[in-house]
């Protein structure tokens, strides 16, 4: 332990963040952490593009001297992993796999077969070679962590998220990591908009108490109540009047104009068929189920939501690298708007600041008893004092255990196929996703190549034919 207690504030914290070019996820981390005032330290940055950590080290600087920050942070830039996790209490992980030349085949080589990914990111033939490149640098990472920092905490935001953390328990199981991921935030808060919709209520989604069950960007809440209010017959009818029109939830955005909202229709009509809630927004949960919802872009339009072309993405970084100088110039003023997370909550939980109950991937050790052992699963979870208790989640409905137990295994399957270099296991596992269910075997096997071959810099040994 490297930091002081004394009452209930903590000082001389050390978190090593690792990533956080893309900015968007530090800068809101950096901003919880000036609001928070039980604790204060310093927040190393290592980024293989140190340039990017340096301009984040002036930006969280900045932050930190706001007149109005209530806890000061110091911001340095550390030049290895080793630099970064020596001595750290907390390690961030916030990385993207090599850059968006390789994620524009993840997401757009694919739709010569007529396969549209709306993100791309986690399953799918983009999400199984986005999980190519970035199996061995978190092997990497896991290593560097259990030589360096082997008690240190370890938070990962990054995609896929499922498999970043198995392979960081894969490669030291001794490690203490957990992901956070905010898609099941957005449900809840649809569920208090319903709520306020049908009562007159007004409540808070930390208010509710929801029981969440599945994987990452796959996940179900089988049960969701409101101080003895029960919610789930409520859905019931809420997604039955919305399920055709779909359910704005007004403000300046929606599913036209913006590349992550969507009109909730895809949330409906599995609720419709499985009786469960599922709780990713619609453009995750899409990909997870045959090309029900995919089939054509005009498909995708029916349903009301969106493509996230990787063109959106190039412009989204500019725009954000053009923020950022606009922030070290002076040009744009710093603002402490919260970011609407919970990692430095969770995080204060783990230093004994208070339990908390939320939404983690953690390894399943029996909270999940109908998906295998070991596997990485989304349920609730209580934090407190240097410990991550799993909350049991139950039986999934029987219609959609098929569905998630599908993906556990072709995840598990990946993690091995890559890890081995095992060319053989890869080309099952890839074909094996439901989006990949309308190919032949020999355009599967070309997609399958040309695939890894734009991004061959990063392919492990053995997986190139």
């Amino acid at each position: 332990m490297n930091y002081d207690v004394k009452g209930n504030k903590v000082t001389g914290l050390n978190i090593a963040y690792i990533g956080g070019g893309s900015r968007g996820w530090a800068w809101g981390f950096m901003k919880d952490l000036a609001n928070d005032p039980q604790i204060c330290g310093t927040v190393r940055l290592y980024d293989i593009d140190i340039s990017a950590a340096r301009r984040n080290e002036t930006i969280g600087n900045k932050i930190s001297a706001h007149p109005n920050a209530i806890s000061r942070w110091k911001y340095t830039v550390a030049d290895s992993l080793q630099q970064a996790l020596t001595g750290a209490d907390f390690t961030v992980i916030s990385i993207l796999p090599a850059s968006f030349k390789e994620m524009r085949s993840d997401v757009h080589t694919p739709e010569r077969l007529g396969i549209y990914q709306p993100v791309g990111d986690t399953v799918g033939p983009g999400g199984f070679m986005r999980a190519v490149r970035t199996i061995p640098m978190y092997r990497e990472i896991a290593q560097a962590i259990r030589d360096y920092a082997p008690d240190t905490w370890v938070i990962n935001y990054t995609n896929p998220m499922t498999l970043c953390v198995r392979t960081l328990y894969e490669v030291f199981p001794g490690i203490k990591a957990f992901g956070c991921c905010h898609e099941v935030f957005g449900t809840q808060k649809l569920l208090c908009a319903m709520l306020k919709e049908n009562t007159g209520i007004e409540a808070e989604r930390h208010e509710l108490y929801t029981t969440v069950t599945g994987i990452n960007h796959f996940t179900w809440l089988t049960s969701a109540s409101y101080k003895g209010i029960d919610l789930m017959p409520m859905y019931a009818d809420f997604a039955s009047k919305n399920w055709q029109e779909g359910y704005d939830e007004g403000g300046d955005l929606n599913w036209m104009n913006s590349s992550f909202r969507c009109a909730q229709r895809v949330k409906f009509d599995l609720f419709l068929r499985y009786g469960a809630i599922a709780a990713a927004g619609d453009r995750h949960l899409a990909e997870f189920v045959p090309r029900w919802y995919t089939m054509t872009p005009e498909t995708v339009k029916k349903w009301k939501f969106g493509l996230t072309t990787v063109d959106w993405r190039e412009q989204d970084l500019a725009n954000r690298l053009k923020r950022s100088d606009d922030l070290i110039s002076g040009a744009e003023e710093i603002d402490l708007a919260p970011s609407g997370e919970e990692g430095h909550l969770l995080l204060k939980a783990l230093l004994g600041l208070g339990d908390l109950v939320s939404n983690v991937n953690i390894p399943n050790y029996g909270q999940c008893p109908d998906l295998p052992l070991g596997a990485v699963v989304e349920t609730n979870a209580l934090f407190g004092m240097d410990r991550i208790q799993p909350v049991y989640a139950g039986n999934m409905p029987k219609g959609v255990l098929p569905l998630v137990a599908r993906h556990v295994q072709n995840q598990e399957n990946a993690l091995r196929a890559i890890l081995d270099g095992d060319r053989k296991l890869a080309l099952a596992t890839f074909m094996n996703d439901p989006q990949m269910g309308n190919v032949g075997l020999e355009d599967g096997k070309k997609l399958f190549d040309d695939m890894l071959e734009a991004q061959k810099a990063y392919v492990p040994k053995g997986l190139l034919g």
